[in-house]
Parts: C-alpha cells; structure tokens; sequence
C-alpha cells in the first residue's frame, strides 16, 4: 500500500484512544450559529453515526474535521493535533490520513471508474502506473467492482457509483473515513450492502469511521457510538441499544419517526386567521 511521510508538526496522538477530538467547539457560517458548544470524541477504530433534524449541523461537523471550515470558538484536534496550528503542507498531510464519501459519490463523469479510483494516486504519489494499476485493481475489488473498471459514471447503478466513490476514498488509506449521507437514494438491497461493505471495511482494514445518516436502522446496525444533534447542540448520544431505550423525547421521536413530539411539522407562524385574513 502506498505510505506517506509526515511532517513533523503531524506526529501521533499521545491519547492512542483518540483520534479526532472537537472541544467546545462553536461554529457557523457568517452571523448565523450552527453548532454551539461541541464537545465530540471519536475513539479509534469505532464507527459513529452522527445522526439527527434536517439542518441541525451533521454536516458541517465533517467539514470541521476536514479544515474546509474554521470553528469561532474551540478546538478541532485530529490525531491529538490541534488543525488550526498547522501550516498548509501539515494540512494536506493530515487530509491525506482521511477519507471522504460525498453524498452522491461526485465522480469525475468523464473518468471510467478504474481512473476515477486513480485520480488521488495520480496526483499525491510518484507511483509507477504498474503499481497505481495494482492498487485500484485492490480497491475494487473490496467493493465488489474489480469487473466495472472500463465502465464510465453513466453506466454504473447509483448504488454501484457510491462503491466507487468509497474505492476512490479508500485509495490513499486513510485512517479516518468520513461518509455523508451514504445511504442517501439507494434501494434496499444497496443500501444493505453499503452499510455492511462500511462495517466490514472499517474492521478489517483498521478504520475510524464517521457516518453523518438520516437512516436509523441501517446506522444502528452497523454503529458502535451513536450521537444525536438538534438545534446545534449534541442532544443525546450512546450505543445504538441505548438510544433505542432512551426515554427522552427528542430521541425516541427520532429514533422511532414519530410525527409528534419536541420537532414540529409547522415552522413558527403567526395564527392562520390573521395570515389569510377573517371573511364574514
């Protein structure tokens, strides 16, 4: 497998336990607050699903963790490393150490699938294309697709696009794996597979994976720490069996998708007779 050396301003966490830590961590985007007072540990070779309301910050806690956004206020620690003392070669150099699932896999749609899983081999190593050829071949395969390496974006299913986008991640062994939504479209069966492929993947190759999911069961299948966030705050959090069991509203109307509860179907308004007016 391709290796990389870091600087020395990247070295390893003097907490082993710990890979990435957010420690009172306030952020948004322009005036407008998105996560307030953060405080998330993310244990070493675990996989947590970071779960939660529309809009409540799921996202933006991975663009944190990537540097693609800076916190107001606290820290964002990978590796025992606080992110926003790092310069901008000890940046690329912890990025190369995470690996990120889009949404909707984002392939390069004029790529086939083989050059897609190259591209990031491409353009951070110097290995011999024999090699780069080996290690794709090796990342598809883990995912079912060595077969599918001649196929452009167009010709694959989207549950087959979202498995090369994870070869594609995988292609620089990342150490952590960050997934949006990877559940997000997929039929059943697809979006069993993707689920087990992200467990089988995390153990077997060593992983720490974080899945932001609106999917309770097939992210309570597979997580080992679960936490939810609403209104900008981590409101609960615990192994998949003790949110289940968890009597606190907010979570058993998540958990259980109940229409009733501390989340309303109705923004806040103003009472619908002064809205449309009183006709006699």
């Amino acid at each position: 497998m391709a290796q990389f050396q870091l600087p020395d301003t990247v070295m390893p966490s003097q907490q082993p336990d710990v890979l990435v830590e957010l420690s009172g961590v306030t952020c948004g985007y322009g005036d407008r607050v998105v996560l307030q007072d953060i405080d998330l540990v993310v244990p070493r070779g675990k996989v947590v699903g970071l779960m939660g309301t529309s809009g409540g910050g799921k996202t933006t806690v991975l663009r944190l963790i990537g540097r693609q956004i800076a916190p107001m206020k606290g820290t964002v620690s990978f590796d025992g490393i606080d992110l926003a003392t790092l310069d901008s070669t000890g940046l690329m150099a912890a990025r190369r150490r995470m690996g990120m699932l889009f949404q909707f896999g984002a392939l390069f749609t004029d790529l086939s699938v083989f050059d897609n899983v190259a591209f990031p081999l491409r353009e951070h190593t110097r290995l011999p294309e024999s090699i780069i050829r080996d290690l794709v071949l090796m990342k598809l395969n883990a995912v079912g697709l060595r077969g599918a390496r001649d196929l452009m974006p167009s010709e694959v299913s989207g549950g087959m696009a979202r498995r090369v986008a994870l070869a594609r991640a995988m292609a620089l062994d990342p150490e952590l794996m960050l997934y949006d939504e990877p559940f997000a479209g997929l039929d059943p069966i697809s979006m069993g597979v993707a689920a087990r492929l992200i467990r089988d993947l995390n153990d077997t190759m060593g992983l720490t994976s974080v899945i932001v999911s609106h999917d309770v069961e097939e992210t309570f299948l597979i997580a080992d720490h679960v936490v939810l966030v609403a209104n900008g705050r981590i409101v609960a959090q615990g192994t998949p069996v003790e949110m289940r069991a968890s009597e606190d509203p907010l979570v058993r109307q998540f958990v259980h998708a109940r229409p009733d509860g501390p989340v309303q179907f109705h923004h806040p308004a103003i009472e619908a007779g002064q809205d449309f007016g009183v006709r006699s």
